[in-house]
């Protein structure tokens, strides 16, 4: 065997479960199986959820322009104009120059991570969680600690448990909201619960993920920033899921310093963007027209999503093996596996189904190795006559391992 070149460690030690199942099932594909897929987040993935015309046409137009060169570092300045009048619709005072543009959230994510993290710092963020959370802060030498949602409670905030994990090295205290992957919505209340938490304590910062709030089914989802009036929240959406256009790769990062106190990070943050060019001017274009444009588009959208979640709702109560708690937002189902033998290794359960009925869901503990486990991840953007075959064959799974 060739002596191989050492990778490093930080490298190796990244798990992305959503797109490492997505592995073996390519495999099976090239053997000429059909996988129903329900493991990723990709509106453009399945049929009747398409970017709106007019941000596509948007798009086409700046490249018939000629406009694809590199744009400013922070992003477009009306792009920025745009982002910061749809942050003060949703309550606060957000100027275009607190808006920064990046290669979606994950790319924002990476950036702040590296201007606010060292040895040592720590991020809490609920578990279960999406997986960059628990990935990228180790590569800056800190660590991610998971507060706990409450999967008897409908995946609530346990406060009590933030409580006890808040230290002077906490940098960062993350909410989802609407959460991924358990589709829970947080109330004001309880954002106001984590703020008067996070007050106590002077380095710390909140990210506010709310790239699901246009996606919010309860009618309670708030902008995290609009009840902040001291703590500094690092607002993040982008163009990915409420508007559709996931591999257009644009999201933004929004200050909210309402006490001035992060001038050094905002500075840390500026020169990591000025380091990395820009993010896509032509998809900046497409994003504008959908901030700008006529909205209407989105209640038909919706209205698909919720009846495929209401499917979804009815399949998962008739299926023996099976409960979920009720998402009030985003568009996944975080369901928990009652059968014992699947219950301790539900990512058995996830490669066996996808072997043997060739159906692709997300292990439960891919997005919290304690806190996820005995549960699994579906993605109910696929129409109902797929949704209800991949159910069909769910059941079937269980019920053939069950005798």
């Amino acid at each position: 065997m060739v002596k191989q070149i050492p990778v490093s460690k930080r490298a190796s030690q990244i798990e992305y479960a959503i797109r490492d199942v997505v592995v073996p099932a390519t495999a099976l594909e090239a053997e000429g199986h059909e996988i129903i897929k329900l493991n990723i987040g990709d509106p453009i993935a399945y049929p009747g959820l398409p970017t709106p015309s007019h941000m596509v046409e948007a798009f086409q137009a700046a490249l018939g322009r000629g406009e694809n060169g590199y744009s400013p570092s922070y992003g477009l300045p009306a792009l920025r104009s745009a982002i910061a009048e749809d942050e003060i619709s949703k309550g606060w005072a957000c100027n275009p120059e607190d808006v920064y543009v990046c290669h979606g959230v994950t790319e924002a994510l990476q950036i702040i991570f590296a201007a606010t993290l060292e040895g040592g710092n720590k991020v809490l963020a609920p578990g279960p969680h999406y997986p960059p959370y628990m990935a990228y802060p180790q590569m800056y030498g800190a660590s991610t600690i998971e507060y706990r949602l409450d999967a008897g409670d409908g995946w609530k905030v346990d406060f009590d448990d933030i409580e006890k994990k808040m230290d002077d090295n906490v940098r960062l205290l993350v909410m989802i909201n609407p959460n991924n992957p358990t589709g829970n919505v947080a109330s004001a209340d309880e954002i106001d619960k984590l703020l008067s938490i996070a007050k106590k304590w002077p380095n710390c910062m909140i990210i506010a993920d709310e790239i699901y709030d246009g996606l919010d089914f309860t009618g309670t989802q708030v902008s995290i920033a609009s009840r902040s009036f001291e703590v500094p929240v690092l607002v993040l959406n982008g163009v990915s899921k409420v508007y559709y256009a996931p591999g257009w790769r644009i999201g933004y990062l929004a200050i909210h310093d309402p006490t001035s106190k992060m001038n050094d990070v905002r500075d840390g943050i500026e020169r990591i963007l000025r380091s990395r060019l820009c993010a896509s001017t032509p998809a900046q274009m497409g994003y504008i027209a959908g901030l700008e444009g006529d909205r209407s588009w989105m209640k038909i959208h919706t209205s698909k999503v919720m009846k495929q979640r209401e499917l979804c709702l009815q399949r998962i109560s008739e299926i023996e093996g099976l409960e979920v708690q009720s998402p009030g937002g985003a568009f996944y189902m975080f369901v928990r596996l009652t059968d014992e033998k699947w219950a301790n290794d539900d990512k058995k359960f996830v490669l066996d189904l996808l072997h043997e009925e060739h159906v692709l869901a997300v292990h439960g503990s891919g997005f919290s190795s304690e806190l996820g486990r005995g549960h699994f991840r579906i993605v109910y953007l696929p129409n109902i006559d797929t949704l209800n075959i991949a159910f069909d064959r769910i059941d079937s799974f269980l019920t053939r391992h069950r005798q």
